[in-house]
């Protein structure tokens, strides 16, 4: 129903902003990855989701259309509401949940707050599919990224780190330097935890 919304950024948080287009002033609800790609200039332009329900309505905003569209295939799945889709684009971004989805990858998606195993089967099971074909992912893609990511937490899991903890870090390595080697992960993970 509203595609996008332009207009003067009159208020940011991390988890809503509010956007003025002709006098009226729209209170839209973010995710940390759109919340960080906002310019603070005061000229805004945000993709929107309308979501409807019977006691009230409320308005997504999203950086890009890929954001969106994820958005979208995120609260298709059954017991994924709309809040919990905009806690997965704060935790992740839209990037990490697609190559996790296209490979299989279970334990990045339970990484999440409030997904537990099953939901993060489900959301494999039901979107894998449909995220190779809309991104047009080889479904082999993500398999060596998760593999080095995967023996290195297995790794650190084995000197006695939490796997939690081990799987912050080792994301935020993952996200610096994309083809580190599993060796390397470890060495920069051990310096930080």
């Amino acid at each position: 129903m509203i595609s996008h919304i332009q207009g003067k950024l009159v208020e940011k948080t991390p988890t809503e902003v509010v956007i003025e287009c002709h006098g009226v002033g729209y209170e839209i609800h973010i995710s940390l990855h759109t919340y960080s790609q906002i310019p603070d200039s005061e000229n805004v332009k945000l993709y929107t989701y309308l979501q409807v329900k019977e006691d009230s309505h409320s308005l997504f905003g999203f950086a890009d259309k890929k954001e969106r569209e994820l958005f979208k295939l995120l609260i298709s799945v059954s017991g994924i509401g709309a809040n919990t889709a905009r806690t997965m684009l704060s935790s992740l971004n839209p990037e990490q949940i697609i190559q996790a989805i296209a490979a299989n990858d279970v334990g990045t998606v339970q990484s999440i707050k409030g997904i537990g195993l099953k939901t993060a089967q489900r959301v494999i099971l039901d979107l894998k599919d449909k995220v190779l074909k809309i991104y047009a992912i080889e479904e082999i893609s993500g398999s060596s990224y998760n593999t080095n990511k995967e023996e290195a937490l297995s790794a650190l899991e084995v000197l006695g780190y939490i796997r939690k903890n081990a799987e912050k870090v080792v994301e935020k390595i993952i996200i610096n330097s994309p083809t580190a080697t599993v060796e390397e992960l470890i060495k920069q993970a051990l310096k930080v935890l």
